[in-house]
């Protein structure tokens, strides 16, 4: 999580894990504070593209 930052602002992103196993986090989200937006993690895998990318 240091090295994970907003895509847009560049700020602290804070994460709230919904589903995890010993060695990962599986569904969860990282929101960002400054942007107001949350960037899903599915499967494993955080989505940080920009807002305007999202449906």
């Amino acid at each position: 999580m240091d090295i994970i930052c907003c895509p847009v602002c560049k700020k602290e992103l804070k994460l709230k894990i919904s589903k995890q196993n010993d060695t990962e986090i599986l569904d969860g989200d990282l929101f960002c504070k400054h942007c107001d937006f949350t960037y899903p993690i599915e499967d494993g895998i955080p989505n940080l593209l920009p807002p305007e990318y999202h449906k």
